[in-house]
C-alpha cells in the first residue's frame, strides 16, 4: 500500500497495471495447481476403476456358482491316454462300445476351461489385489500347481468385501445363509462358435477347389475346339 502513488496519472496507471500483473500471477498459479491436482484426481479415478472392474470379472470367475462341483480341478495333473474301445466276445467290431464314464473320460475339457478361468483370475488377483487378497491367491496357485483340489469361497469372501467397502455399498446382513461358491461354469458357445468357423473355412476352401477345377477344366478343352474348328 505505501509503493501506491495516486499522485498523477501516470502513476494510477503503473500501479493499477502492477496489480493487474500480481492478480493475473497469482490466478495463473492458481489455475496451474488446480489442473495439476485435477489430473492427479482423474489418473487415481481410472486405476481405482480399472482395479474394480478386474476385481468384480475376478470374482464373477470364482465365485459364479453355486451349486454343482465347486472345486477347481487341475486337469494338467489328470491327463490320461483315451480310454480303450471295449469289444465284444463274439468279436462283433460294430458293436464295439467306447466308454465314456467319469472314471475313463480321461479328463473334461471343461475343468480344463474352468482351470484356465481360475488361473487368469487369480493372476489379475495377485497384480491389483490387497495384501489379504494376494496372500489367498497365491495359496490358491500352489495348490494348483501341487495338483489339489482347490476351492475358492475363502478368497470370493474376501473380493465381495472388498467390493462393496470400495463401491460405498452396506456390508453384507450377517444373519445371512449364503451358500458356499466356486468357480463360474463356462458356456459351450464359443467352443460352437469355433467349430462353426472351422467347417466355414472347410466350404470356402472346398468352394475355391472346385472353381479351380472347373477353370482348369475348361482350358485344357480350348485346344481340341480349335483344331475341330479348323
Amino acid at each position: 500500500m505505501r509503493n501506491i502513488d495516486f499522485s498523477s496519472w501516470q502513476n494510477v496507471i503503473v500501479t493499477l497495471l502492477g496489480l493487474a500483473l500480481v492478480t493475473l500471477i497469482g490466478v495463473g498459479i492458481r489455475l496451474v495447481v488446480m489442473s495439476t491436482l485435477q489430473q492427479r484426481r482423474e489418473r487415481a479415478n481410472r486405476q481405482i476403476n480399472e482395479r474394480l472392474r478386474t476385481l468384480i470379472a475376478a470374482y464373477r470367475t470364482l465365485g459364479g456358482s453355486f451349486t454343482g462341483d465347486l472345486t477347481v480341478n487341475p486337469a494338467h495333473r489328470l491327463r490320461q491316454p483315451p480310454p480303450p474301445v471295449q469289444v465284444p466276445a463274439d468279436g462283433d467290431k460294430a458293436a464295439a462300445v467306447l466308454d465314456l464314464t467319469p472314471e475313463n473320460a480321461g479328463g473334461s475339457d471343461r475343468a480344463r476351461r474352468i482351470r484356465d478361468a481360475v488361473e487368469a483370475a487369480l493372476a489379475d488377483i495377485l497384480l491389483l489385489g490387497t495384501e489379504e487378497h494376494v496372500r489367498l491367491a497365491e495359496r490358491a496357485a500352489r495348490e494348483l500347481v501341487a495338483g489339489h483340489l482347490v476351492h475358492t469361497q475363502e478368497l470370493v469372501v474376501s473380493l465381495r468385501a472388498f467390493i462393496r467397502e470400495a463401491l460405498d455399498l452396506d456390508p453384507v446382513p450377517a444373519g445371512l445363509d449364503i451358500p458356499m461358491q466356486g468357480p463360474a461354469r463356462p458356456s459351450p458357445g464359443a467352443k460352437k462358435d469355433d467349430r462353426q468357423g472351422d467347417k466355414g473355412g472347410d466350404r470356402n476352401g472346398g468352394g475355391m477347389g472346385m472353381g479351380m477345377g472347373g477353370g482348369g477344366g475348361f482350358s485344357v478343352g480350348d485346344p481340341d475346339e480349335h483344331e475341330h474348328r479348323v
